[in-house]
């Protein structure tokens, strides 16, 4: 089943086409990928589907549904829930309280449920702490956000997410600014939460993370996608290597990819 897809979705400012004919899909249980180097249109791309941005021609199905004319906080309640590029946290609040806020669908009686329903959040708090201890963050509960380390701060930002308890996670840059051991770890994180009967869009520049995680990849180059296909058949692809990598980055990425996947068979 296809959570997501696309159908020559195309996203324009001016005259310029930050996306063209773009067609994807991303199935049930699956970490699907999407590639490219910086100005590529990946970030635009993510923001057409979660209603950032608007879409200039084509569309995007969620459950098999249009997401034309649907908010960004509907498709959110969907099922479909992103993480941003630039964190987008709470800096002067705690990790816990930055989950609580996201995991919790506020409306304008919510305080009056609190008074009279104080059970409601109990179910809310769980969802909190589930992501928090998934992704090993309990240590850092009570620390502001402020206070924590960038790599420290990613793991927050997918942690916000999971305490939506999305469907279709869609991760905006999650390596960006990362160590290789921090990308490593991320990357073993990212293959647990499929466990979860969350499915996962990863969209990076992070050649060896989404080779060594991903089930199927897109590359898209200059708002286009040139190629497609499982990790081995992008690494080799000819296209990808001149259009992102150069054929001697290829090489060093191609191995540091099969690195990664062999660490964490062990």
């Amino acid at each position: 089943m296809n959570l997501l897809e696309t159908h020559d979705l195309t996203v324009s400012y001016g005259g310029l086409h930050a996306n063209s004919n773009v067609n994807i899909k991303v199935e049930k249980g699956k970490l699907t990928g999407l590639i490219g180097p910086n100005g590529a249109g990946k970030t635009t791309f993510i923001d057409a589907i979660t209603g950032f941005t608007n879409i200039s021609s084509g569309r995007a199905d969620f459950k098999g549904a249009d997401l034309a004319g649907v908010s960004p906080a509907m498709r959110a309640r969907s099922g479909l829930v992103r993480t941003f590029q630039s964190l987008e946290l709470f800096e002067d609040l705690t990790v816990w309280e930055n989950l609580i806020v996201m995991a919790e669908e506020t409306k304008w009686w919510s305080f009056i449920a609190d008074i009279f329903m104080p059970n409601r959040r109990l179910g809310i708090e769980d969802q909190a702490e589930w992501a928090l201890n998934f992704l090993g963050l309990a240590e850092w509960r009570d620390r502001l956000t402020l206070d924590l380390s960038h790599g420290q701060r990613k793991l927050v930002s997918v942690a916000r997410g999971l305490a939506a308890k999305p469907e279709l996670l869609l991760l905006d840059e999650p390596a960006a600014g990362l160590d290789t051991v921090e990308s490593q770890q991320l990357g073993s994180h990212l293959r647990d939460i499929l466990d979860q009967n969350i499915s996962i869009f990863l969209i990076d520049h992070d050649m060896g993370l989404v080779l060594s995680v991903c089930d199927y990849i897109y590359v898209l180059d200059f708002g286009k996608i040139i190629a497609e296909g499982t990790p081995d058949e992008v690494r080799n692809n000819p296209e990808v290597i001149k259009a992102y990598l150069g054929e001697t980055a290829g090489e060093i990425q191609a191995e540091e990819g099969a690195a990664v996947r062999q660490l964490g068979g062990n």
